[in-house]
């Protein structure tokens, strides 16, 4: 291959298989192609990939434990609040029930929105709406960034109808509003509500979305999460709004009226006078009836989740809904996650493993710690500050040994419908999260629930979790080599370790505590390495679209670091290094589909799993020597482009 062809990702198109592809043109076609050709994409889903063939086998494992448990044919274990996920399963089945009510259980909630005819009695009913109902605004709480002991309330936008403020500028926004305004009016028409009347509340839906659109920050501004931290004294938050009346709101919200709030995106606060006002009220009254209708749909009958099916369809490219089983379990599990996870930890996931895979985290932060230590571009004072924060981190590995008490709050009525009880689980919800303001921090509680195929760093509490569900194959085995081991779940410990020091991580210090710990010659240094980091990846085409450096950034860093860090203990072990390269490009395979691939990357921020696969591994140069790869090879990438940042 001519040396002008080299290209960021390989060699070809990477979304398309060739079975004759060499690791030295594109690893991950050389790894992935004959699964590209011989895996088929579900008919409810919109994608497959490594994780989501992992997900598939547990959904089927805990959708025939649900089946069993519901019909009587297994008892059900003795993990706290695991009947109550069984009992809410039981009436999402039902679809005799479901069908027969129609759109019965949600006429009380649907007539307390029409009922609304002034910004008055959205000031009024502020507070029960606010529990209820999708409003203006969010509020929520959550540790105050500076202080990780305490929590702080935060106010926030509203999500936007289409996935993010670029989709608005995109060929597509049109055809998908058009789509998202029909559903729209045929669920209220099926409510009960007028034809004229829906019309005119879809219509004013999407004036008020375009609003909103206007003045939100997009994800790749969100990507950037210490600039969320924008502390106000209450009084000066009040001060900018007056025709809502959030004095009364808090009255109602809480006991003790808090003195301070953090301002999530302050271009939207700015702006808040000319969104929600006496004038614009029309419109949102008509944004609140489509957010219900359209979120409440699912909760009903068959008829009413065909319905609310296309614009859903339109933003993923699935090409049929989910059979009403499965929904049923998705539900039971969306809201007892950790319940469901703790069963299946307990009933799946081995103490052996737990055991190999807490010592493979012990090593990677070892291996962390010496690639600081020998680090050429850090000074010692931030090297020093930088190990005290390894070896601060909380593991949290498998489940949690105690369930949140939220859970014991939620009830499940079985005499209700699916649709009450969800309702007031979401109230409960909301409650529990406010109650949380004057109570402190509780570091125990886990960010993602054992079944989940996934893993995460948490900023704030300076923890990283592995659930039970990614540490199997291709991830992870406790009989197959340490070399495909550390190219699998080894390469996503050091990940999760690496968001410790990337661009947004890189600002909390031990503690969890947005404070800067850097010497200013040492963040400089960084920044420009970021910003290499950023290049990398930029404008990288990957089916229909353009790779965006800047949003994505946070996650190649950690993908940088985590690739590193896994050769570097393979290194150590004298392991297999073609074997680390292989199972790392192995558990990014991916089929999406297009709409699909359009939805995730205007909002995601990962790279598409395919380039994480081949891009990082062609700035580590034991790539180039495991498979010798040459300059003239598809993989080649000049060294003074190869991004080195941990």
């Amino acid at each position: 291959m001519n040396n002008k062809m080299m290209v960021r990702g390989g060699a070809g198109d990477i979304t398309k298989a060739d079975v004759n592809a060499r690791p030295q043109d594109n690893l991950y076609l050389a790894v992935n192609s004959k699964w590209l050709e011989n895996t088929e994409i579900p008919s409810d889903r919109s994608r497959i990939s490594s994780f989501d063939g992992i997900d598939l086998n547990i959904e089927k494992e805990l959708m025939s434990d649900f089946a069993d448990f519901a019909d009587g044919k297994k008892e059900i274990p003795n993990v706290p609040n695991l009947k109550k996920a069984v009992e809410l399963y039981k009436l999402a089945r039902d679809f005799d029930k479901r069908n027969a009510d129609g759109a019965k259980p949600i006429q009380a909630d649907l007539k307390t929105l029409t009922s609304l005819n002034s910004l008055a009695d959205l000031n009024e009913q502020a507070g029960e709406l606010f529990r209820n109902f999708a409003v203006p605004f969010t509020l929520d709480v959550d540790a105050d960034m500076k202080n990780t002991k305490v929590n702080v309330l935060q106010f926030d936008r509203p999500n936007l109808i289409l996935p993010d403020t670029t989709t608005y500028k995109s060929p597509d926004a049109k055809k998908l509003l058009d789509i998202y305004k029909k559903q729209t009016v045929k669920l209220l028409t099926m409510a009960g509500i007028s034809e004229e009347d829906a019309e005119k509340y879809a219509q004013n839906a999407l004036k008020f979305d375009e609003r909103l659109s206007k003045v939100a920050k997009s994800s790749e501004e969100r990507a950037d999460y210490p600039a969320m931290y924008n502390p106000m004294s209450i009084e000066d938050f009040e001060e900018k709004i007056t025709s809502f009346d959030f004095d009364h709101l808090l009255g109602e919200l809480f006991d003790k009226k808090p003195d301070r709030i953090i301002v999530i995106e302050p271009r939207f606060l700015d702006h808040f006078e000319e969104l929600v006002n006496e004038d614009t009220f029309e419109e949102i009254k008509g944004w609140m009836l489509a957010k219900f209708i359209n979120g409440a749909a699912s909760l009903l009958s068959q008829e009413f989740r065909e319905a609310a099916f296309p614009f859903s369809q339109a933003l993923s490219g699935q090409p049929e809904l989910s059979k009403g089983v499965k929904q049923a379990y998705y539900i039971a599990n969306g809201l007892f996650s950790e319940v469901v996870g703790v069963y299946y930890g307990q009933t799946y996931f081995g103490s052996e493993a737990k055991a190999d895979v807490e010592d493979m985290i012990h090593r990677m932060i070892d291996v962390y710690e010496k690639r600081i230590s020998e680090n050429d571009w850090l000074s010692e004072d931030t090297k020093k500050k930088a190990i005290v924060k390894l070896r601060a981190l909380i593991l949290k590995i498998g489940y949690p040994e105690k369930i949140e008490e939220v859970y014991d709050l939620l009830q499940v009525d079985p005499e209700g419908s699916l649709y009450s009880n969800e309702a007031e689980a979401g109230r409960v919800l909301v409650q529990y999260n406010l109650d949380k303001l004057y109570k402190p921090v509780d570091r125990s509680v886990w960010l993602m629930p054992g079944n989940l195929v996934n893993a995460c760093y948490d900023p704030q509490r300076n923890d990283i979790t592995f659930p039970a569900a990614i540490l199997q194959k291709p991830f992870y085995d406790l009989h197959q080599s340490r070399s495909l081991n550390y190219g699998g779940i080894g390469v996503v410990i050091a990940h999760e370790i690496s968001h410790a020091f990337d661009n947004n991580g890189a600002k909390f210090d031990e503690f969890g505590n947005l404070k800067n710990w850097w010497t200013d010659e040492d963040f400089a240094e960084f920044e420009k390495r970021t910003q290499a980091e950023v290049k990398l990846f930029d404008g990288i085409k990957y089916g229909p679209v353009v790779l965006n450096g800047k949003q994505i950034v946070s996650e190649n860093i950690a993908d940088q670091g985590g690739l590193t860090a896994a050769v570097e203990a393979n290194k150590g072990e004298n392991g297999n290094m073609k074997e680390v390269f292989e199972n790392f490009a192995r558990v990014w395979a991916t089929k999406q589909l297009p709409e699909s691939i359009k939805t995730q990357v205007s909002i995601d921020v990962h790279a598409p799993g395919p380039e994480r696969a081949n891009v990082q591994s062609q700035c580590q140069e034991e790539f180039y020597k495991a498979f010798d790869v040459k300059p003239e090879d598809g993989m080649w990438l000049d060294p003074d482009k190869r991004v080195v940042i941990w």
